[in-house]
């Protein structure tokens, strides 16, 4: 099946999943402090619904637009706008004519499901799966170093042993940490065994980012062909499984890292000419990368991955430690949206949907799984009206202030709401059709 429809196969079923969890942490309240929800619908029924059936007061249906679903309930202002049923007398089974913590339970719900999902799925994944790591004995050729990190004064073939002054589990996610958390300082074991702890500036995740620097330690690896893409430029050029790549462009290559920054400085030649060894023999090979500069050639890994297995009691900590710091760096690198760069990269569901795998993995579904719910309640919790966090502010106000708003107010405030989340929308999935045509 084509990687496509694989993508928009889990994609569809993770979000029918979430969407449907997320409502029924809406419904599951409202119906228990007696508030009627007079629709339940998988996907919009914008004009016509693929299905639909009312069981008691309420109507349970699927919608033909796949942007979301959602629960009507009684009495309030949300995006049906049913102003004719708001101009009537509260009802006492309407949700304006509930007490305001009990409204403002409803309204947290979705959001509440959400965040719990997330870590469940989480702590089931390591329980079944397991992690897996690389520790700083794993990687004995260290990592080679981005140039203008060198300034710091790190060095080729560092081994990094701390950040903060405590042991990093998988010195892999270095890049990582450094981009979005608060790293001041760096304990590495240098190529002559000398040891050094390196201070870093308080702004490096945001230098990293103005810079476009994503990776400035990666691990040393041996330029051996590992993985070839299907069908790829690699494959049609005919190269093989264990060929040692020598020079490129004329240049010489002494590990993977030489390979991928020559290949990413050469901007000027469409095709590169690439000598390896095969069975002790030298050969060269022209190749023409495709539309989007991959040519499909992956390294044999020389670095030892550990695995390890967890009990049921560890794995719900190591769960909610993984869902908390998923959490938090998401929040953290939201800022990165407000800027110029951070703005271009704003995608929609076609982004989402990459963000699964090619073939089928149940691992991996369910961890992308988990962490589009944590994205989910992060982003239905802010503050604009339309969303679960609107009401939630308005909720607030009400409590605080002793009163509620407007209901004209309120109509206004969910419509204005309502077209910043379709700007929203079309402008994140904007990105995603402009970056298919332009390949960026």
């Amino acid at each position: 099946m084509s990687p496509f429809f694989v993508k928009a196969a889990q994609l569809l079923l993770s979000l029918s999943i979430l969407i449907v969890l997320h409502e029924l942490g809406h419904f599951i309240p409202a119906k228990l402090f007696k508030t009627r929800v007079e629709k339940f619908y998988l996907f919009f029924d914008v004009k016509f619904s693929l299905f639909k059936k009312k069981i008691g007061e309420t109507v349970y249906g699927i919608g033909w637009l796949p942007l979301g679903g959602y629960v009507k309930i009684a009495g309030m202002i949300d995006e049906s706008m049913d102003k004719e049923q708001m101009a009537g007398p509260p009802q006492p089974w309407e949700f304006r004519s509930k007490p305001a913590w009990q409204r403002l339970i409803i309204m947290l719900g979705g959001v509440t499901v959400n965040i719990i999902l997330g870590f469940l799925i989480y702590m089931a994944i390591i329980f079944t799966w397991g992690t897996d790591h690389v520790g700083i004995d794993d990687m004995p050729n260290g990592f080679a170093i981005e140039e203008s990190f060198k300034q710091y004064g790190f060095k080729d073939g560092d081994r990094i042993t701390a950040l903060n002054g405590e042991a990093l589990e998988d010195v892999i996610d270095v890049n990582h940490h450094l981009f979005l958390r608060d790293i001041k300082t760096i304990s590495v074991i240098h190529l002559d065994g000398q040891k050094e702890t390196i201070s870093v500036p308080e702004d490096i995740g945001s230098t990293m980012f103005e810079n476009g620097i994503r990776r400035p330690f990666t691990p040393i690896i041996t330029p051996i062909l590992g993985t070839i893409a299907p069908d790829s430029p690699a494959e049609k050029a005919g190269l093989q499984e264990g060929d040692k790549f020598v020079k490129l462009n004329g240049k010489e290559i002494t590990y993977w890292n030489d390979f991928m920054q020559i290949k990413s400085a050469d901007t000027t030649n469409s095709t590169i000419q690439l000598t390896y060894l095969r069975g002790g023999q030298e050969n060269t090979v022209s190749i023409t990368p495709g539309e989007d500069g991959i040519i499909g050639v992956y390294p044999k890994v020389d670095y030892t991955v550990q695995h390890k297995d967890y009990s049921l009691g560890e794995s719900i900590t190591k769960g909610f430690d993984y869902g908390y710091w998923t959490l938090h760096d998401y929040i953290a690198q939201f800022k990165y949206v407000f800027t110029a760069e951070g703005a271009s990269q704003v995608g929609g569901f076609g982004a989402i949907g990459n963000l699964f795998p090619d073939a089928w993995d149940w691992k991996a579904f369910w961890g992308t799984t988990a962490f589009i719910s944590i994205i989910l309640a992060f982003m239905n919790i802010l503050p604009i009206p339309a969303l679960d966090g609107g009401h939630v502010m308005f909720l607030l106000y009400e409590i605080i202030a002793g009163k509620k708003p407007n209901d004209k107010f309120m109509e206004y405030a969910q419509l204005v709401g309502f077209i910043i989340l379709i700007s929203l929308l079309l402008f994140a999935n904007g990105n995603d059709i402009y970056r298919a045509i332009t390949g960026k």
